[in-house]
């Protein structure tokens, strides 16, 4: 009866598209097949030039207090002061180095500890038993701040790359695993009843169920543990390092360097908002079925 019915549906279906196609479908596509690109770039060239409205304009007036003298460039060196400083760290290739090795810890931080985020998310998430066991220990730790812990970790593993290890993945471990936890305790149980009526094994649950639904939950943790990981770096870097951006800007904090300063935060903050773009696509890309990410 299922097979009979499905059928139908299917034969309904297909009429109705083959009926669209052959009216009015193929002449709507043909009008607007050279409307849709041009109108999304320029929404897109919009977007970005209202986005670049108050950088460009505080970059302006920034330029002009620096060249008038209004503002001391000891205390605020003019953008075109920070501008020569990033082109003669980049040409003697020291920039590029200091942000290779950057770039290595957070990503071997982030990647520890959001592994371990992930794995203690979902064991809690799944067990009420090992839930009450880790949670009110992980909630505790969670609390303490980098700059409090970072000492201790200092002198427990040293001025080494252990250490800046270690502060890093402090930080990515806690927003991976809230969100694992709360995004698998969030699936609708309905879900569950589907799985026991199909059914799914514990593991077909997880893999096929659990996990899936729990994905939006699991991509922001993500999103939000490499964000707290290179802010961990910079900790990690200003307190004790040889090598890095942090150390780039704690060296010109001693040379009294203020446009190298500049240029180190500038550079934190734009490779943050890259890794944070980078991070937004691969929600989009995973998440394309939400309402919020079509269009």
């Amino acid at each position: 009866m299922s097979d009979g019915i499905e059928a139908v549906v299917k034969a309904a279906k297909g009429a109705r598209e083959a009926r669209d196609y052959s009216g009015t479908a193929p002449i709507t596509a043909r009008n607007n097949a050279g409307r849709l690109p041009s109108f999304r770039l320029k929404s897109l060239l919009a977007d970005w030039g209202t986005g670049a409205a108050i950088p460009v304009a505080v970059l302006a007036v920034w330029q002009i207090a620096g060249s008038t003298g209004l503002v001391s460039s000891e205390f605020l060196p003019a953008p075109l002061s920070i501008l020569s400083a990033f082109a003669g760290l980049a040409g003697t290739g020291e920039l590029t180095q200091h942000l290779g090795v950057s770039i290595g810890r957070a990503g071997l931080g982030f990647l520890i500890g959001g592994l371990l985020g992930l794995l203690f998310g979902v064991l809690t998430g799944l067990f009420r038993s090992a839930e009450y066991l880790l949670d009110p220990s992980v909630q505790v730790l969670r609390l303490v701040p980098h700059l409090a812990i970072a000492p201790l970790i200092i002198l427990w593993f040293g001025f080494g790359e252990v250490s800046k290890t270690v502060i890093i993945m402090s930080g990515s471990f806690f927003p991976l695993y809230i969100n694992t936890f709360m995004g698998i305790r969030g699936v609708d149980n309905k879900l569950f009843e589907v799985a026991r009526v199909l059914g799914f094994s514990h593991m077909q649950r997880l893999r096929r169920l659990i996990l899936p639904a729990a994905l939006p939950g699991i991509l922001l943790g993500l999103r939000l543990s490499m964000a707290v990981a290179w802010i961990g770096l910079v900790v990690a870097e200003l307190i004790g390092s040889q090598s890095g951006v942090g150390f780039l800007i704690n060296e010109a904090k001693q040379n009294s360097n203020t446009e190298v300063i500049f240029v180190g935060i500038i550079i934190f903050a734009v490779v943050g908002k890259l890794i944070d773009s980078l991070f937004r696509a691969i929600e989009r890309k995973f998440l394309y079925w939400r309402d919020s990410y079509q269009g």
